[in-house]
């Protein structure tokens, strides 16, 4: 096998712990490689692509040679169109919905035609150290997250005590046989830590000592599935709808091309957002401001940043929960637009 086989990170974690931000900072710090970014979101507006860059519908250019892409339908598809391309690809990440067991996506690349192209090179589960469910069962895709990823992110270090984090540590330790976990705040870290950067082209980088050689890892994954074959038969029949509703899950959309009042907003997020609502961003225009602003809720914590605009002022929010009423939501969110009443 003289040929140099593209590494591949898959990037998994549950909603809101911090997979986007992650993403970021890969593409941020990382110099002197071409990557290429998959991301698939859950909800029909294309918000992470707005978060990330400005750019066409499916496929982003960097200035630092980076590209990112949305997976339309098809993971396997989209992997080959950026295979395809004229220029050459160094480094592959793919970020999975927040509701989706990795399984199946590194089975993607472990077999068939891509595994002639491409080498898995590590899965990396960011962990909600300040959310963190600890009624986390076997059955659940959280369950899988921790089980399958060759790295542990616990994040958000700063947001809990030295307990919270040593709890967690030690529930992770029940699910997974000497897990490599990592702690960071802003899913910071250093990115030798997590990428064979520089060095995938030895073939005998190792991420954990009883591994074998980085180019077996894709064995090292399939015999992982065998281990916990009943448990990933769990998960087959609903890894492949792209979770539109697993467990309860939804997604509710909003879009208008009115401004909301920064008021009104504030109204919605302090009295009417559900409590089922997990997760929520966006990107949002206030009357009261000249900026855009992006919206990010996980958990009770929500934040907003500002920027300049570069396109057309709009309000596009998607929130992510378990049996949420869409038509109150969406009916909510409509009575925040900015009126003279």
């Amino acid at each position: 096998m003289s040929k140099k086989l593209l590494p591949v990170t898959i990037i998994s974690g549950f909603l809101g712990s911090g997979k986007t931000t992650l993403l970021n900072h890969i593409l941020k710090n990382q110099v002197g490689l071409k990557t290429a970014v998959l991301v698939n979101e859950f909800g029909e507006i294309g918000i992470d692509n707005d978060l990330i860059i400005e750019g066409s519908e499916d496929m982003i250019e960097l200035n630092n040679g980076c590209i990112c892409c949305s997976i339309n339908g098809e993971l396997l598809t989209t992997v080959s169109k950026v295979l395809e391309r004229s220029e050459k690809i160094d480094y592959l990440i793919v970020e999975t919905t927040g509701l989706a067991d990795p399984l199946p996506v590194a089975m993607t690349f472990a077999a068939g035609d891509l595994r002639e192209r491409v080498r898995l090179d590590s899965i990396i589960t960011v962990i909600d150290g300040e959310n963190f469910d600890f009624e986390i069962n076997n059955t659940s895709v959280a369950y899988s997250q921790i089980l399958y990823g060759d790295i542990l992110l616990l994040n958000k270090c700063d947001l809990v005590n030295e307990e919270q984090l040593k709890k967690v540590e030690k529930f992770i330790n029940k699910i997974k046989k000497e897990p490599r976990i990592l702690r960071s705040t802003n899913s910071e870290v250093g990115l030798q830590t997590i990428m064979s950067v520089g060095l995938f082209e030895t073939d005998t980088f190792k991420f954990d000592k009883d591994k074998e050689d980085i180019e077996d890892n894709s064995h090292d994954h399939s015999s992982h599935s065998h281990d916990h074959s009943s448990h990933s038969h769990d998960h087959s029949s609903h890894s492949h709808d792209m979770l539109n509703n697993i467990e309860g899950f939804t997604s509710v959309s909003y879009e208008t091309f009115e401004p909301f009042s920064l008021r009104k907003f504030q109204y919605f997020l302090d009295n009417q957002i559900s409590q089922n609502v997990f997760r929520a961003k966006g990107i949002l225009w206030f009357m009261e401001s000249e900026r855009k602003h992006i919206f990010h809720l996980s958990g009770k914590r929500f934040s907003l940043d500002d920027e300049e605009w570069t396109k057309e002022k709009s309000n596009k929010i998607v929130l992510i929960g378990k049996d949420l009423d869409h038509k109150t939501i969406k009916k909510q969110l409509s009575s925040c637009r900015f009126s003279t009443d």
